[in-house]
């Protein structure tokens, strides 16, 4: 290829990058401005809309972003272990994510996200609307920025900054539950601690009695069915406590129960299939990888509507509230309902964000922290649900993205944490070699002696015999040392920048949220007064 030819590549590739940014660009405006024009003929009727409509418009933002950063967390995994195509996971988890939004999805929500704020301190009506507004952009705005930067970040926390923040500028500090806010700090550490370990346990587990085993088919045909079992009582107990609450409210130990009947079911169903496929298998991990790669997309599509019922509610809330200020009026700081068309925003959005921008955090995911493949990302899928399910029975605050992020960070630093165990053993591997080949040498000198002596004895000629079937004996050790040593795989680290990246963004998320929604609240009541 000549320098012209160069060139004229490098030239075109900038270009057809700028076209691709721009149609994104365009897809996403033109979804702001469809929802701008539907609400703002289907509310003309209603006094003061202008807030509604500026709101809605925010909320479609707010879900474009959602679906650009939050969704990664549930695809990435799958698709970084090759279990699934950027664009099967991008199917997947639009229609799953848009599913359990308007399926599944909470009727009611919270105006003021678990108690965050006492919106009973905010007298003025107005007032309440313009902290939501805030609060709904300065989340969106966290949410953009952090997916520019490739950081996948919670959007519970961004919009709990957002509602702090217009909270604080509206009345004060006093209206904050600062209680309540230190629980969500401890999330920080909570979610991915608790992610990572499960997710690294059920990793070492997969390792130790299938990877490890001398014939991995035959240990993967017992283990695989049960792994798969526990992870349908896991997604099964997760949706009934989470995905369908909205449909069926199920207390924990009926959800289990059932879960536990459908574990059973599946290990049954699943046993003779998995038996089916080993048949054609070779020893070899990466042919006994594949037994885990339906059950991952499985986990992929359920992680996915699990978190379109459970958090999209809550991230439109102040969409609903405002809804609710300027439609309903009078109160405006208990529970209320959510219309169907800020639903429909909500995963309409998701679905587009998703679409159009959320490539590079499902990349940043799957690929970007430590390299995973099938066994290590259904560790990770698995761990997310199971640490749900621990944590809300313990009530303990933690966020979906800082699990699954955190089960990625689980299964590398076990990797790295056996490829090093695995550099000793090299080591030491080494060390052996190079005696046993010293020893070797010793013996076949010894031997050579005694060949070229004439006139042996019979003690002599049974010494050479005997130095034959050591020399022999140990030609095959040094052999396959010398095989062991070379086929032995070299250290794969977690990405260090990529993890402190992560955890920076996860840190600052509230406190920025916060400023950013403060900074616009201000900004509202300037124009507005």
């Amino acid at each position: 290829m000549d320098i012209k030819t160069i060139s004229t590549i490098e030239s075109i590739s900038p270009m057809q990058s700028k076209k691709n940014s721009l149609m994104r660009l365009s897809v996403a405006f033109l979804f702001v401005l469809v929802v701008y024009i539907l609400v703002s003929f289907s509310h003309s009727d209603i006094p003061n809309n202008e807030f509604l409509i500026i709101a809605a418009v925010f909320g479609a933002y707010m879900a474009m972003n959602i679906g650009a950063n939050d969704v990664a967390n549930n695809v990435g995994p799958a698709v970084g272990s090759n279990a699934l195509t950027m664009m099967s996971a991008i199917i997947i988890a639009v229609i799953f994510e848009a599913s359990g939004a308007l399926i599944a999805g909470g009727d009611v929500v919270s105006t003021i996200k678990k108690g965050i704020i006492d919106p009973s301190m905010i007298a003025d009506p107005n007032v309440f609307v313009w902290a939501m507004s805030a609060a709904l952009l300065s989340a969106a705005l966290w949410l953009n920025i952090a997916t520019y930067f490739k950081a996948p970040v919670s959007t519970t926390h961004s919009i709990v900054g957002g509602v702090m923040g217009g909270g604080i500028a509206a009345t004060g500090f006093s209206i904050v539950a600062w209680d309540t806010m230190g629980k969500i700090a401890a999330s920080w550490i909570i979610s991915p601690v608790l992610g990572g370990l499960i997710a690294s346990g059920f990793l070492y587990l997969i390792k130790t009695q299938i990877v490890y085993k001398k014939d991995m088919v035959l240990s993967a045909k017992k283990v695989v069915p049960i792994l798969v079992a526990i992870m349908t009582i896991a997604f099964s107990t997760y949706l009934m406590l989470k995905g369908l609450k909205k449909i069926v409210k199920i207390d924990f130990t009926t959800a289990l129960s059932i879960g536990v009947v459908i574990g059973i079911a599946t290990y049954f169903i699943v046993k003779p299939l998995v038996a089916k496929s080993s048949k054609k298998l070779k020893n070899t991990r990466k042919s006994v990888n594949t037994l885990f790669t339906i059950p991952l997309i499985f986990g992929a599509a359920l992680l996915s509507f699990a978190h379109g019922a459970n958090d999209v509610a809550n991230a439109i809330g102040p969409l609903a509230a405002i809804n609710d200020a300027v439609v309903v009026g009078g109160e405006f700081g208990g529970k209320v309902g959510i219309p169907l068309w800020v639903m429909a925003v909500g995963a309409v959005g998701i679905a587009i964000g998703l679409a159009l921008y959320g490539p590079k955090l499902i990349k940043t995911v799957g690929s970007e922290i430590t390299q995973l493949d099938q066994m290590r990302a259904f560790s990770i899928a698995l761990a997310a649900a199971i640490t749900v399910i621990i944590a809300s029975q313990l009530g303990l605050p933690v966020s979906s993205t800082h699990i699954a992020i955190g089960g990625v960070f689980g299964v590398g630093f076990l990797r790295e944490y056996l490829d090093n165990s695995e550099k000793n053993f090299i080591k030491k591997t080494k060390n052996r070699f190079k005696e046993d080949q010293k020893e070797l040498e010793k013996l076949q000198k010894e031997l050579k002696k005694l060949d070229k002596k004439e006139n042996k004895s019979k003690k002599e000629y049974q010494k050479i015999i005997d130095l034959m079937v050591k020399v022999e004996d140990l030609q095959e050790v040094v052999k396959d040392e010398k095989k062991e040593f070379k086929e032995a795989k070299k250290i794969k680290y977690v990405k260090r920048d990529t993890v402190k990246k992560i955890v920076a963004a996860w840190v600052i998320t509230v406190p920025v949220a916060a400023t950013l929604s403060a900074c616009l609240f201000f900004m509202i009541k300037g124009i507005m007064l």
